[in-house]
């Protein structure tokens, strides 16, 4: 008979990309702690490796919430005068390492697993160790808006390029996955104009690599009704919490009998 690993994690948490949308991530763990759900490890695109750095460092999802309110979107980010990206990460590095107690992954008190994705060598990356701040400014790195992060001289870019839901990287090592996905595909209406076209196209092939994965988890949350609001309003990060924390206990309804 064939030996089986035992697994090493009981629930693993993997949450997506989503930018603003991001802030659903942590209105979602809420309710998920509220109903006694909580992760052994957790891995993170863009946005989900973001909340799932604040989660795996100790801090309760509200309480990350009020931490980003104390800032605007112009703090966390400013212009590169770089032809490789109109704005750096560098502002979000610095904010990063004021609010959250180590420095490398491999020292935060849950596994946390970043992923982003290897401009230069073309594929999907995942740092398990390393500078914190930088991997996961290097999984936030939305192309053409920021300038590629360059970790030990490889340039990176969103995780999301490759994986926008990250249930692979840790299936096998966790009884249970749970998977939250705040950046479902909407068939919303649309302009019929050229940048629109080009704009939606290049959101359903973002969002499209994570039918895969939505399959691989035990119990799937997503947030909906997110698109009205911009990727610059970091004064509304209470809302979009709010709006996660309520489609997360109603979806729980009847989930939790699944889980």
């Amino acid at each position: 008979m064939p030996y089986i690993a035992k697994r090493q994690f009981g629930v693993g948490f993997a949450l997506s990309g989503g930018f603003i949308k991001g802030f659903a991530h942590l209105g979602m763990m809420q309710a998920l702690f509220e109903h006694d759900i909580r992760p052994d490890i957790i891995a993170g695109v863009s946005a989900g490796a973001l909340a799932g750095a604040f989660i795996a460092d100790g801090k309760e999802p509200y309480r990350v919430v009020e931490i980003f309110q104390q800032h605007t979107f112009g703090q966390l980010t400013s212009f590169a005068r770089s032809v490789s990206g109109l704005l750096k990460m560098d502002d979000l590095v610095d904010f990063l390492h004021a609010n959250i107690s180590v420095k490398r992954i491999e020292e935060l008190g849950l596994p946390l697993v970043v992923v982003a994705s290897d401009l230069d060598n073309g594929g999907s990356v995942q740092f398990r160790q390393g500078d914190l701040a930088k991997c996961i400014a290097a999984s936030c790195c939305m192309p053409v808006l920021f300038a590629p992060v360059i970790i030990d001289g490889v340039h990176y870019v969103d995780g999301g390029v490759f994986m926008n839901l990250p249930v692979s990287p840790i299936r096998g090592e966790c009884d249970r996955v749970l998977a939250i996905n705040v950046s479902p595909i909407n068939a919303t209406t649309y302009k019929k104009n050229v940048l629109s076209i080009a704009v939606r196209c290049f959101n359903y092939m973002f969002r499209a690599n994570s039918l895969h994965d939505k399959l691989l988890a035990d119990m799937l949350l997503e947030a909906y009704n997110l698109d009205s609001f911009s990727n610059t309003e970091l004064e509304k990060a209470g809302e979009i919490f709010e709006a996660g924390y309520r489609q997360a206990n109603v979806q729980l309804k009847s989930k939790l009998k699944e889980w």
